[in-house]
């Protein structure tokens, strides 16, 4: 297995302070949430398409005090289908383009490797989750992960988020079949991240994820 913690290439620069006060925090999928999905993979920013509403719900998540922190696979890496530094100008002008809509990303963490690596990072383990809560001093339990996959959920459960939200965009609809499969349920379906962001907004409370 690799020792991800080793690994100098699991992380975006941060704007936030390491052990820093970041209690609301929203962690997102990439592909598929923010974005369009591909099964060629997003190998440049060319192929970087937004989901519709995507960004208003990062702004509006922004503008409520929320942190939010990308957890996301990312494998044309350990496939050799492109560099670190491609990945990381994607992962540069993804944060200004939100910057641009008001919204901010704090922080971005990306596993590298393919599932035949057995990495601790690659979703649905838990290691960008749990190592993101180490450098920003997060209480899972206070947090809520979006994604659009099985694996985004399961991460979830096995990080202790709060709450897991599946919204049906990129494999969201697969992905509630295959949860069903292994009698497991999201805590939210949205059909997109604008609208997850709304339940999140209108949901949330320190002491109703406290206790969940």
């Amino acid at each position: 297995m690799i020792d991800c913690s080793a690994s100098k290439g699991l992380r975006m620069p941060s704007s936030l302070p390491s052990n820093g006060d970041c209690q609301k925090v929203i962690f997102l999928d990439r592909d598929g949430v923010i974005n369009q999905d591909s099964p060629e993979y997003i190998k440049s920013w060319h192929e970087f398409h937004f989901i519709f509403g995507s960004l208003d719900a990062m702004a509006a998540l922004t503008a409520a005090g929320f942190s939010i922190i990308i957890i996301t696979n990312q494998s044309i890496i350990g496939r050799h289908m492109g560099a670190p530094a491609t990945l990381a100008d994607i992962h540069t002008r993804l944060k200004q383009c939100a910057k641009n809509h008001g919204a901010v990303i704090h922080d971005i963490f990306f596993c590298p490797h393919t599932p035949e690596d057995h990495c601790a990072c690659r979703k649905p383990n838990p290691g960008l989750i749990l190592e993101a809560c180490r450098i920003h001093g997060i209480d899972p339990a206070q947090s809520i992960m979006i994604g659009d996959s099985a694996k985004d959920v399961l991460c979830a459960r096995r990080g202790g988020c709060g709450r897991a939200v599946l919204v049906q965009t990129g494999n969201g609809i697969s992905a509630q079949k295959q949860l069903a499969a292994i009698q497991m349920q999201p805590d939210h379906v949205a059909p997109d991240l604008l609208s997850a962001a709304g339940w999140v907004m209108d949901t949330w409370t320190a002491t109703a994820l406290m206790h969940s």
